[in-house]
C-alpha cells in the first residue's frame, strides 16, 4: 500500500521543495513560507473555505504552477521530485568526471547515465542492440516452444502474457515461494480492452495505430503491419477479457492459490512450467501460487488455438514496447506518442530526466546510499521517528478505546500493532550491485541487463526465508507504503521534507501533512485487507465477526460517497476500487489529529496569527494534495489506481470530519460538510 502523491510512479530523489518559479536548488514554494511552515501564498482567499476547501488552500500555487507541457500531472509532490532529479543529476554528472575503479557502484551510476546521454551513439546504433533478441523469437519453432520464450522475455523484464515472480507465502510469512499473475497488456488495464465508453473507444483506436507503426519501425511491409496490429489487439483483447479486475484483486484470498507443478500442469497441458522455470534459471521450483486461474485458463487456450505467426507478432510488440523508449528518436517518439494519447502530456520530458528515471530503476540504492549521506541527517532522521512514533501511539489510543471493537479483536489489533516494524529514511542495509554489468553503451542493454538483474534476484529469493530488513522502495523516493506481508511501514527520507515536514516547523504543520501520511499508512494494517492479515502477515482472520461486519458497513459508507463523484468526461469513481485508500486518508487523518492534541498545549498554541493551530493543521494537509491532472490521465488513474484524485482525498475526506468543521466554523449545509458522516476511526 502506498499513499500516492503523484499520479506517475514515484521514483524521484530527495534534495529541497520547489519555488513558484524554480532555480535550481531553490526551496519550494518557501517565498510563501513563514517560520512555522505555513505557506500562506498558495491560499486563494476567493474560494471560501466552506465551499471547497481544496482550492481554498491550494488555488493560488494552482494559479502559479500550471501543468507543464512535459506532464500529465503537476502537484507539489512532481514538482518536489523534479528539484530532486535536478540535485541527482549533479551528483551524476560530478562523479562522471572522476575515474572510478571498474565494478565500483560510482562508476555504474555514472557510465549508466553516459551511456543514456549519448544520443549520438544511441542513434547511430538504431535497432541492432535488440536485433539477438528479436531473432530469438524468429526461430521459435513450434508452439512447445513458446514457454521457453516466454521465459526469456520474462527474464529481461517483458511481461508476455504472464509474469513470474516472488511473494511471501500467505499462510507462511517467514518463507517465499513463486508467484505467476496476469500481464502482457499493452493498454493500462481490462477496461481499455472492454468498455464502452468514448475515453477507452478513443484509446483502442490510437493503439491500434500506435502498433501499426511500431511495426512499420520494426521493418514490416504496410500490408503486414496492419494485419499483425489486429492479430495483436485480437490477442490482447481476448486476454483482457480473462483478466482479474483491480477491484478483484483487493481480496487477498482470491488472488491466493498455491498448487504443485503436477497441478498447475493439469490446470494449463499446453504451458509447460517445468520448461518456464527451468528456462528461468530454477528448475528446483515444484510448487507456486497461480493468482489468477481464470486468466491462465484462456492463456492455455491461446496456446493451443493461436497460430504461432500471431504469437510471435505478439511477443515482438511486446519487447519492442517495453524497450523502445530506450532506443533511437524513431522509437521513443512513437512511444510517446501513443503515451500522450492515454495521459495528455504534449511535450516529450528532457532526456536527462528519462535517463535518470531509468537509472533510478536500474541503481536505485546505490543512487540512495549517496544521497542520505548528503541530504539525510541523523537529527532529521531522529525528528522523523519520534513523529512516526507519536502517530503509533495515538493508534494504540484509539484501538484501546474503540466502543465497537470487542475484546477478543482488540487485543489482537493491539498485538499486531506491536509487532509493526517501523521504518524512516533508508534500509540498515544497502543492495549489492556487484553482479550487475554497466558499460558506456549501449544504452539499451544497460537497461536489459538491469532488468535481469533485477529479475535474477527476485527469483532467487524463492524458497528462502524472508528478508525483512529489504525495502522496495529507494530512499529518494517521495512516498511511503505499508507491506501487508511484512506488517511493515516505511517512510523514506525523499518524503521527509519542505512542503511536507521540517523538524523546525510547528507541530500543526508537521502532523497535517506529513503525520496524516503516516497515520494513513499504519491504519492499512487495520482496513478491510489488513483485517485479513494478521501480525506476523499471515493471512488470516483475526477480527471478530461482528466487528469485520461493522467495519465493513462503514467501509460502504466510505465507498458509496465516492461512487458519486466524477473527474472530466463524466466518468465516476469506483467507490469500490478506492475505498480502501480512501477509509486510510481518513484513519491517518483522525490519527495524526489526536497525535497532535497529544502534544500538549504548548505545542498546539504556536504559530501563525491569521490561523489558529487547528485551522494550520487542516491548511497543511489540504496542502500536501497541491496539484492538477490532465483529463485523459484522471480518466486512466480512476480506471487502473486504487487512489482516489486528489482533490477528493481532500475535500471528501475533510467533509467526514467533525473536528475541520469545527476548526473553521463551517455550517452543516455546507458542501464541505457531509450530512452522514462516514466514521472508521
Amino acid at each position: 500500500m502506498v499513499v500516492v502523491k503523484a499520479a506517475a510512479a514515484a521514483y524521484a530523489t530527495a534534495a529541497v521543495a520547489l519555488a513558484a518559479a524554480p532555480a535550481a536548488g531553490a526551496a519550494a514554494g518557501d517565498e510563501f513560507v513563514s517560520a512555522d511552515g505555513q505557506y500562506s501564498g498558495w491560499l486563494d482567499r476567493s474560494v471560501a473555505a466552506r465551499v471547497n476547501f481544496f482550492r481554498f488552500a491550494n488555488g493560488g500555487w494552482l494559479r502559479s504552477h500550471p501543468i507543464p507541457a512535459d506532464q500529465s500531472y503537476w502537484g507539489v509532490d512532481a514538482a518536489l521530485e523534479q528539484e530532486n532529479q535536478r540535485f541527482i543529476r549533479g551528483l551524476v554528472e560530478s562523479l562522471a568526471k572522476t575515474p572510478w575503479p571498474q565494478g565500483s557502484a560510482e562508476r555504474k551510476i555514472a557510465d549508466f547515465y553516459l551511456s543514456g546521454m549519448d544520443e549520438s551513439g544511441i542513434e547511430a546504433a538504431g535497432l541492432a542492440p535488440l536485433q539477438a533478441e528479436f531473432a530469438r523469437i524468429a526461430a521459435i519453432g513450434t508452439a512447445d516452444e513458446l514457454p521457453r520464450a516466454i521465459a526469456h522475455l520474462q527474464a529481461i523484464g517483458v511481461s508476455a502474457p504472464l509474469q513470474i515472480g516472488q511473494m511471501q507465502d500467505f499462510n507462511d510469512s517467514a518463507q517465499v515461494i513463486a508467484v505467476a499473475s496476469q500481464g502482457g497488456l499493452g493498454l493500462p488495464n481490462r477496461d481499455y480492452y472492454l468498455k464502452s465508453e468514448p475515453n477507452f473507444v478513443a484509446a483502442r483506436a490510437a493503439y491500434i495505430r500506435h502498433l501499426r507503426r511500431m511495426f512499420a519501425l520494426l521493418g514490416d511491409s504496410p500490408s503486414d503491419a496492419v494485419r499483425e496490429s489486429k492479430t495483436v489487439m485480437a490477442l490482447e483483447g481476448r486476454l483482457a477479457a480473462a483478466s482479474m479486475s483491480e477491484i478483484e484483486q483487493r481480496n487477498p484470498g482470491a488472488v491466493y492459490h498455491p498448487v504443485t507443478l503436477e497441478a498447475a500442469q493439469v490446470l494449463t497441458p499446453h504451458l509447460n512450467w517445468r520448461a518456464l522455470f527451468s528456462s528461468l534459471g530454477h528448475p528446483e521450483i515444484r510448487s507456486l501460487n497461480v493468482a489468477m486461474p481464470g486468466f491462465f485458463l484462456s492463456v492455455d487456450r491461446e496456446l493451443a488455438r493461436t497460430p504461432l505467426a500471431d504469437w510471435k507478432a505478439y511477443l515482438r510488440l511486446r519487447l519492442i514496447d517495453s524497450y523502445a523508449r530506450y532506443l533511437s528518436k524513431a522509437f521513443v517518439d512513437e512511444d510517446f506518442r501513443m503515451t500522450s494519447a492515454l495521459e495528455g502530456a504534449r511535450l516529450l520530458q528532457e532526456r536527462w530526466l528519462r535517463v535518470l528515471a531509468a537509472e533510478d530503476e536500474a541503481l536505485g540504492f546505490a543512487l540512495g546510499q549517496l544521497y542520505v549521506a548528503q541530504k539525510f541527517p541523523p537529527a532529521s532522521k531522529e525528528a522523523a521517528e519520534a513523529l512516526v512514533s507519536r502517530i503509533r501511539d495515538a493508534l494504540r489510543t484509539d484501538l484501546e478505546t474503540l466502543a465497537w471493537m470487542t475484546p477478543a479483536t482488540r487485543q489482537a489489533a493491539l498485538q499486531k500493532l506491536e509487532l509493526m516494524e517501523l521504518r524512516v529514511g533508508y534500509p540498515n542495509r544497502w543492495r549489492d550491485y556487484s553482479g550487475l554489468e554497466i558499460d558506456r553503451g549501449p544504452y539499451v542493454l544497460n537497461v536489459l541487463r538491469a532488468n535481469e538483474f533485477e529479475q535474477k534476484r527476485q527469483l532467487d529469493k524463492i524458497g528462502k526465508p524472508v528478508d525483512r530488513s529489504e525495502w522496495t522502495m529507494t530512499p529518494q523516493t517521495v512516498n511511503a507504503y505499508y507491506d501487508l506481508s511484512m506488517n511493515s511501514l516505511s517512510v523514506p527520507a525523499g518524503t521527509l521534507q519542505r512542503p511536507y515536514f521540517d523538524a523546525s516547523w510547528s507541530d500543526a504543520v508537521n502532523y497535517g501533512s506529513t503525520g496524516s501520511t503516516i497515520g494513513h499508512e499504519m491504519t492499512h494494517g487495520f482496513d478491510d485487507e489488513g483485517a485479513r492479515f494478521d501480525g506476523h502477515g499471515n493471512l488470516k482472520d483475526w477480527w471478530a465477526p461482528a466487528d469485520l461486519l461493522k467495519f465493513r458497513e462503514a467501509t460502504r459508507c466510505i465507498a458509496e460517497q465516492y461512487s458519486r463523484l466524477t473527474v472530466s468526461g463524466g466518468l465516476h469513481v469506483q467507490g469500490e476500487l478506492v475505498a480502501g485508500e480512501a477509509v486510510a486518508d481518513l484513519g491517518g487523518l483522525m490519527l495524526a489529529w489526536r497525535a497532535f492534541h497529544e502534544r500538549g498545549p504548548g505545542a498546539a498554541s504556536t504559530g501563525h496569527q491569521e490561523f489558529t493551530p487547528d485551522q494550520q493543521f487542516f491548511i497543511a494537509f489540504a496542502q500536501s494534495w497541491a496539484g492538477a491532472i490532465r483529463p485523459q490521465a484522471a480518466q486512466e488513474l480512476i480506471t487502473t489506481d486504487p487512489h482516489p484524485p486528489a482533490e477528493y482525498r481532500t475535500n471528501a475526506t475533510l467533509a467526514n470530519s467533525r473536528e475541520f468543521q469545527a476548526a473553521f466554523g463551517i455550517a452543516d449545509s455546507s458542501p464541505m460538510v457531509n450530512a452522514e458522516r462516514c466514521v472508521i476511526w
